[in-house]
């Protein structure tokens, strides 16, 4: 019913970090720090990488329960809230549902940085390194 607010909730927490991220990353650059001088995937893009699952989802997710009458354009949006034993269950579902899905993207988006950051570390091959059969 309302799963997808969860997920929106931490998009909204993920990009005010993202803003924070970025904010330091250009006071390093200004700075012109070691840290700066690596050559790495910054924080803030990784961070704008777990908005943009979590919203997309989100977005998605939301089209569904709109499909389905579950989010109407009047007040009070859910269908849910007009009755309190179905505000009981949808507070149920947001709590199981909606934290287990944020969960699952976040563990996804771990997973990718640290694809990502094994990737970038590679040390890149000389032509004489590469054979070809």
């Amino acid at each position: 019913m309302a799963c997808f607010l969860v997920s929106v909730a931490e998009a909204v927490v993920v990009k005010v970090a993202e803003k924070a991220a970025k904010q330091n990353e250009l006071r390093a650059l200004e700075k012109n720090t070691e840290k700066a001088k690596e050559v790495t995937i910054p924080l803030s893009r990784k961070l704008k990488w777990l908005s943009n699952m979590l919203l997309g989802g989100s977005v998605l997710l939301a089209f569904e329960h709109v499909w389905h009458g579950e989010i109407v354009p009047w007040f009070p949006f859910l269908t849910a809230m007009s009755d309190p034993e179905d505000t009981a269950e949808m507070l149920h579902e947001m709590a199981t549902i909606g934290v287990s899905m944020a969960v699952l993207v976040t563990v996804v988006w771990i997973g990718m940085c640290i694809a990502a950051d094994v990737i970038v570390r590679r040390p890149e091959k000389t032509p004489a390194q590469t054979t070809t059969v």
